[in-house]
């Protein structure tokens, strides 16, 4: 009977202690701000070292030159790598109009990227590329239809420089007329 004593008392601890109220659930988590992490950059910007932007340029052909009364001055401009300054406007605007309302009207813009020797082909080929690209756009901005002016990359197949000075005059953009 002791036994029996000490089964219950030790039965009804053990069913008061489930009977219980449950313990309150744990709080909610409050609001904090998570930090704050900086937007991602941008993607860089395809440049290789030796790029300097006052040292490239668009040359335009003698005959869109004469066409269009751009001086031998306004014929080279520097861009800083593949992006076109917002100074060369006033030459964009020259080409826009003459190919647009002007002497050249109807007639196809052709713009061909180059690039130095330095750096792998594909890599200069894709620079060249985004080059002329980015005259072509700066070029409809000011009023040609995109649809007139043809791009294309020569990368670094024409390229002759051999130090700075030389390597500067392959980093640029012709501009000649089309078909």
């Amino acid at each position: 009977m002791k036994y029996a004593a000490a089964f219950v008392l030790s039965s009804l601890t053990l069913a008061m202690g489930c009977a219980s109220d449950p313990p309150p659930p744990p709080a909610a988590p409050t609001a904090t701000a998570a930090p704050s992490t900086p937007p991602a950059p941008p993607p860089k910007a395809l440049e290789k070292p030796g790029d300097i932007p006052t040292q490239s340029n668009i040359n335009i052909s003698d005959e869109i030159r004469k066409a269009c009364g751009i001086t031998d001055t306004e014929a080279f401009f520097a861009y800083d790598s593949a992006n076109v300054r917002a100074s060369d406007k006033v030459v964009l605007k020259k080409l826009a109009d003459c190919f647009s309302t002007g002497p050249l009207k109807g007639r196809e813009m052709r713009l061909v990227g180059h690039a130095d020797p330095r750096g792998e082909e594909e890599y200069n080929m894709v620079l060249g590329g985004r080059r002329a690209d980015n005259v072509k756009s700066a070029i409809a901005a000011e009023g040609l239809s995109a649809a007139k002016i043809a791009t294309t990359s020569r990368g670094k197949l024409d390229a002759t420089g051999s130090d700075e000075a030389g390597w500067a005059k392959d980093r640029r953009v012709d501009v000649m007329l089309g078909k």
